[in-house]
């Protein structure tokens, strides 16, 4: 009898201890969840906390273009197509005439001509024309060509003709131009289309 009233009371004071305990609810869908103390049950609650915005996204709208306003930057493939051309068109046009090189005076009795393809080596070939006489046809490659150019008293006028402008045209060139000690004398370049020639003019005194 004693044991079945103690029993009973055990019980009693059990249900009415878990009566007291309330059981948190959230409705927290996402988020960082924070414990927090709730002072009726004596447990923490947990709360949803917004995460921090972070600096490296861009809250910025976007920028909207007005397509009536004019703007140089929009232009059709065919204006694109049509500016090329045209400067393809003036580069040939200027590649078509003759191109001087410039001319320096000296006392020696020779100079050395050094010329390569300074641009993709394509088989470029021109001919060397000293005082209106050829004196040699070279294939310019990656390396310089020599050639060895007697001099004239006075005038002595030293042409490249373009042969040919390689399968990439046109015809390019480096000039390196050394005088009879060795010394360095001019740089030039060209840019010929067939038939065009670059020409030199070396004074001798």
């Amino acid at each position: 009898m004693k044991s079945g009233l103690l029993l009973l009371v055990m019980l009693l004071v059990g249900l009415g201890t878990y009566a007291q305990i309330e059981i948190p609810r959230t409705t927290n869908t996402g988020g960082l969840l924070k414990a927090e103390p709730e002072s009726k049950s004596g447990f923490p609650l947990l709360k949803a906390e917004n995460p921090k915005e972070s600096k490296y996204l861009k809250t910025d709208k976007a920028k909207k273009i007005d397509f009536r306003e004019t703007n140089d930057e929009l232009i059709t493939a065919g204006e694109v197509v049509e500016k090329k051309w045209k400067k393809e068109r003036d580069i040939k046009n200027a590649h078509k005439e003759n191109q001087y090189l410039g001319d320096f005076t000296t006392s020696g009795k020779f100079v050395e001509l050094y010329a390569r393809d300074h641009e993709y080596v394509d088989g470029d070939k021109v001919r060397v024309i000293i005082n209106g006489v050829e004196v040699q046809r070279i294939t310019l490659g990656a390396g310089y060509h020599p050639v060895l150019a007697k001099l004239a008293s006075g005038f002595n006028n030293i042409e490249f003709e373009a042969l040919n402008q390689g399968t990439s045209g046109p015809n390019t060139a480096e000039l390196k131009v050394l005088d009879e000690e060795g010394k360095l004398v001019t740089t030039k370049v060209w840019n010929l289309l067939t038939g065009a020639k670059a020409s030199l003019i070396v004074v001798k005194k």
